[in-house]
């Protein structure tokens, strides 16, 4: 029963999906959930420059656009395959993707928590080989679920294990795109402490220390929602080269603030309701 009704919804046209998404975001808002208030927390600590009123506008904005999020990844999991790929209405940066494949060294893809990051996954995946990390969910029927989805088009998903990295080394040294979501907490011993949007943030390791040892290219990777349930443009970056350098620390550091540079193109896509700031370093004051 739960299935059939995540497969209707993966038939529903995109705007009557927003409709639902807009509804609720707002009640999210409106009723001040948890995630409204972990949303309004982080964009008070990572944007202080900002008013109130803008701040609190932003996080709206913000609930309002993981619900898309969340509804329009059904349909692109499991609505008509021509049509999920359809949503992408202009790709940008893509020559850059391509000569960097051409290096025969694979490609490291940061996906952060903007617009929405299931679309990058696919439309790589259809056109490129492709192996992404992923966290299991606690449902397996939905893990599943997903699973299915994201591999609809070829792609490899490998879990953030000891295993997963072993198939994530084997994927660059088979000149694959390795698809990695640089914004979450990689959990206790598995990170390093430097600023994001000013805060200390356990930031995941991973991916500059695969650059490193294997001199792969970095780039970033998002799609940009457009208005009107028109679909999403695909925006291909490369990022500074640094980030492959010997310094594990300083390397997560510029990947961090290349991370606050793109966010910063469209704020009010981002992922604010994650509690990326939950685990503070030792001596520092709970942000939650």
């Amino acid at each position: 029963m739960r299935e059939f009704l995540l497969l209707f919804l993966a038939r529903l046209p995109l705007a009557m999906l927003h409709s639902a998404g807009w509804v609720s975001g707002q009640l999210l808002w409106l009723m001040r959930t948890k995630p409204a208030r972990i949303a309004l927390r982080n964009l008070e600590v990572c944007l202080p420059q900002l008013s109130d009123t803008k701040r609190r506008q932003l996080a709206r904005h913000s609930l309002i656009a993981t619900a898309y999020t969340l509804l329009e990844s059904f349909r692109l999991w499991h609505g008509r395959a021509d049509r999920a790929i359809k949503l992408v209405r202009r790709v940008e940066g893509e020559p850059a993707l391509r000569t960097a494949l051409a290096r025969q060294q694979g490609v490291i893809l940061l996906v952060p928590h903007l617009g929405n990051w299931e679309m990058v996954g696919l439309y790589c995946s259809r056109h490129y080989p492709m192996t992404s990390l992923y966290r299991t969910q606690r449902s397996p029927w939905f893990d599943d679920f997903i699973l299915r989805g994201r591999q609809r088009f070829g792609a490899e998903l490998v879990t953030t294990t000891s295993r997963g990295v072993r198939a994530a080394v084997r994927a660059l040294k088979q000149q694959r795109i390795l698809g990695i979501l640089p914004d979450q907490n990689p959990g206790a011993g598995a990170g390093v402490s430097v600023p994001f949007f000013g805060i200390r943030t356990n930031t995941p390791v991973l991916p500059v220390r695969l650059a490193h040892q294997h001199q792969t290219p970095v780039l970033c990777a998002w799609a940009e929602r457009l208005p009107r349930a028109r679909g999403f443009v695909l925006h291909f970056e490369p990022l500074d080269n640094a980030i492959a350098g010997p310094d594990p620390e300083q390397a997560a550091a510029l990947m961090n603030r290349e991370l606050e540079r793109i966010i910063r193109h469209k704020p009010e896509q981002y992922w604010w309701s994650h509690p990326r700031f939950r685990h503070r370093p030792e001596g520092e004051e709970p942000i939650y």
